[in-house]
């Protein structure tokens, strides 16, 4: 069973940093796209950032570009999410999803989750003060 589990999230002051995992169990993320998504009460779902199977294209989302970095390390089968400076506009639900197409999870316009190869159950981040 292709399953992701993302951790990382939490409670942080504004300006703060956190760094989100999604971790594939059941399969090799090797061969996959990754992407993460946000979405936050009452919005609609966003795709934040996308990586390439071999991490040499990356697609960040105008509203995070230069806060949000995603990356991935094939050998631990974990893709990351390196948030800084965080705002209160940045708390939502986020999670990961894998496909063996790049062009399908990273496109601007989210799909379904069932669209995906695989996708998690979503870790919470709230930024407050």
């Amino acid at each position: 069973q292709l399953q992701l589990v993302e951790s990382g999230g939490g409670l942080v002051q504004p300006g703060g940093s956190l760094r989100l995992s999604c971790a594939a169990s059941g399969f090799t993320l090797d061969d996959y796209a990754i992407a993460w998504f946000r979405q936050a009460p009452g919005k609609e779902r966003e795709r934040v950032s996308c990586i390439s199977s071999s991490g040499e294209v990356t697609n960040t989302q105008d509203s995070v570009k230069g806060r949000f970095t995603v990356s991935r390390d094939n050998a631990r089968n974990t893709v990351f999410l390196q948030m800084n400076s965080l705002k209160p506009a940045d708390t939502a639900l986020y999670y990961c999803a894998a496909d063996h197409s790049f062009h399908r999870v990273c496109a601007s316009i989210p799909q379904p989750p069932q669209s995906y190869d695989s996708w998690g159950q979503g870790t919470q981040v709230t930024v407050s003060s």
